[in-house]
């Protein structure tokens, strides 16, 4: 029987996918909702804690300077590895011998690296016993700069053991980004490796990393050696990851934490182009990334997950990480481009490795797609069972080739919206109760209070757009504040509806069916490759560069990449266009990475902006796009529409 049929524009789940899943009756969706913090308590009380807590849920309502607004389990106390490990519910010994997560590393010669439950937890003892030996201790922050290799989710285990903050770092961004969240995290510890591989050449990550501490308060350097690429290394500073582990005990006692205590820090872009610090607690984060995973990807004993996210990322976290370990699941993770070296890399992987559930971003999806369906016809996927789509909306194009070419029309898709601040996902319809229809993501998932709502704060209709919001009392995974910086945390999610309501930044609709779809941002934020940056950020970066003194940025469609940045900057030096260019992608490439790469540049003598000085990016948009401009009659500078309406059509027509 299949495990998916269809019923007019909507898929349902049949077959054994419905019967066996976690979860399978709506009525789990009622009962949350009747009383989602005592949902929520039951769900917790699955998991181990040292002491239990003395109140579910507080809603706090006090000043702007006082972090968080709300909290989960007060006064519960726990440590996440524990609930990994040796308290795992389902019993360490019957875990111990069950491989963890394999890891597979970009060159197609190197052998695997597998890690079993018990040796996975003896490499997290001994490398927390390390960081001790350090210095480091409970609410330290120890900064992670690595790239998929096992280290990196070791270290992120080992600081979570001893109650440190880890704050990982991605791996591709420069060491100018490195530098920002180092200063403001005040890490006095940084992890890296010598170098990794990328698309079959070898990078230096210890070079940005020595690049990245300058002005920074990092006193060691611990490097894992991966690549064997020549580095600087100062024995005053640098640590070499095995010599520092090698005689180290496999024992080490969890520092024991309070629920709402500082669990990790992840940075994601600001608008004003600094870094913010999302900070997470150890109990409600715990809570959330077990059960979004078990119920959402709906893990059995025999399952292979494989979710391509960089642990870097917050989807890297919580479903590359800490859920799927929590959950006793057995994972990959993989250091490379999954399309090298050769287009069906991603293919062979599921097929040797035998991949049931498979998540990746449309990005991937469209570059598969591009790539042809021919390129993966001797590739039967016979193991899949379950498909997933993160990082931005999925349009009905990709989600169809996804659903008929990767899963034989027999594979449910659970697109899944979350952001790094909600810590893990929080609207995707389950595998065993459905429905699931393209380019909508679904229903929110049990005990998440969700509203779409007009700039008055009402609610709106059906099939009409508004501003998506969540209600307490919230996930117990949201964010607890932004590191530091009271102010902006209140400013950016509970300033618009109040502090009872969470603003999320995004536009969205719901069908008839409750359905809801992702429209996009609401502020000015680009996804590009399911990677978020701000206009502001970039924008800013460009400013630092001596050659311009304005610059704006504004998403364009791409069918591999979702959107990709196109800059408008202004310069007053005498210098050719081809070198003002260059000094735009290079100027992005120093301070954030390749990934931020604008697909084009153009250099102009003004922007169009209002009386006010605000610069009218929805106009620059509509340029790129051939839309009617519509009424101009706001702007102070009208006159420089038309001058770069030229330098646009000039550049298309050059490409043509």
């Amino acid at each position: 029987m299949p495990n998916i049929k269809k019923e007019n524009d909507l898929y349902i789940p049949s077959g054994d996918l419905q019967e066996k899943a976690w979860q399978n009756d709506k009525a789990i969706y009622q009962k949350a909702s009747d009383d989602p913090i005592k949902f929520w308590e039951e769900l917790a009380k699955e998991l181990f804690w040292f002491k239990g807590w003395e109140e579910t849920f507080k809603a706090q309502n006090e000043s702007l300077n006082s972090q968080p607004y709300f909290e989960w389990f007060k006064g519960g106390k726990i440590n996440i590895t524990s609930n990994i490990f040796e308290k795992n519910p389902l019993g360490f010994d019957k875990i111990k011998n069950k491989i963890a997560f394999t890891w597979i590393g970009e060159p197609t010669e190197e052998k695997p690296r597998t890690f079993t439950y018990e040796e996975l937890f003896r490499e997290v003892n001994r490398f927390a016993n390390a960081l001790k030996n350090l210095g480091v201790k409970k609410g330290d922050r120890v900064a992670i700069y690595l790239p998929v290799i096992p280290e990196v989710i070791i270290a992120m285990l080992a600081t979570a053991r001893i109650g440190a903050v880890h704050s990982v770092v991605f791996s591709a961004f420069s060491s100018a980004a490195l530098q920002a969240r180092l200063q403001d995290a005040q890490a006095k510890i940084l992890i890296t490796a010598d170098g990794y591989y990328r698309r079959g050449k070898v990078i230096n990550l210890k070079q940005s990393a020595d690049e990245g501490i300058k002005e920074t308060e990092v006193e060691k350097i611990i490097v894992v050696k991966r690549a064997g690429n020549e580095i600087a290394f100062q024995p005053s500073q640098d640590l070499w990851w095995h010599e520092l582990t090698e005689k180290e005990s496999p024992e080490c006692a969890p520092e024991i934490m309070d629920s709402e205590d500082l669990f990790f820090i992840l940075y994601t872009s600001g608008s004003t182009g600094k870094p913010k610090g999302t900070i997470h607690a150890c109990g409600g984060y715990a809570v959330q990334a077990k059960f979004t995973g078990k119920w959402i990807f709906d893990w059995k004993e025999n399952d292979i997950f494989w979710s391509t996210a960089d642990i870097g990322w917050i989807t890297g976290h919580t479903y590359s990480c800490y859920s799927p370990l929590l959950n006793a699941a057995t994972f990959i993770i993989f250091e490379g481009s999954i399309d090298w070296p050769n287009p069906e890399r991603w293919a062979s992987i599921i097929e040797q490795y035998k991949v049931s559930i498979f998540y990746t971003a449309p990005t991937a999806i469209r570059m598969f797609e591009k790539y042809g369906a021919d390129l993966i016809k001797g590739y039967k996927f016979e193991t899949l069972r379950l498909l997933g789509s993160v990082g931005e909306p999925i349009d009905n194009g990709a989600w169809q080739w996804y659903f008929q070419e990767v899963g034989h029309g027999n594979c449910p898709i659970v697109d899944t919206w979350w952001q790094t601040e909600t810590g893990g996902i929080l609207i995707s319809s389950l595998p065993g109760i459905g429905p699931f229809k393209p380019s909508f993501t679904g229903v929110p998932f049990p005990g998440i209070k969700f509203d779409i709502l007009d700039e008055a704060g009402k609610s709106v209709q059906a099939n009409k757009e508004g501003n998506l919001v969540i209600l307490s009392p919230f996930n117990p995974g949201l964010l607890r504040g932004i590191y530091k910086n009271p102010e902006k945390y209140f400013d950016t999610y509970w300033s618009k509806y109040g502090k009872n309501v969470y603003f999320t930044s995004d536009s969205a609709f719901k069908d008839e069916n409750g359905l809801i779809r992702i429209v996009g941002r609401v502020d000015d934020v680009l996804k590009v490759a399911g990677h978020r940056f701000t206009t502001g950020e970039l924008e800013n970066i460009i400013c630092l560069h001596p050659d311009f003194i304005e610059a704006a940025v504004v998403g364009k469609a791409d069918e591999i990449k979702g959107e990709v940045p196109i800059v408008f900057a202004v310069s007053l030096v005498d210098k050719g266009l081809d070198d003002l260019k260059k000094g735009v992608v290079d100027q992005i490439r120093k301070e954030i990475g390749p990934i931020a790469s604008p697909q084009a540049v153009y250099i102009v003598e003004d922007l169009p902006k209002t009386r006010s000085g605000k610069i009218m990016r929805r106009i620059l948009k509509k340029i790129l796009t051939g839309e009617d401009l519509g009424d101009l009659s706001t702007l102070a500078n009208p006159q420089i529409v038309e001058k770069i309406q030229e330098i646009v059509q000039a550049d298309i027509k050059n490409e043509a």
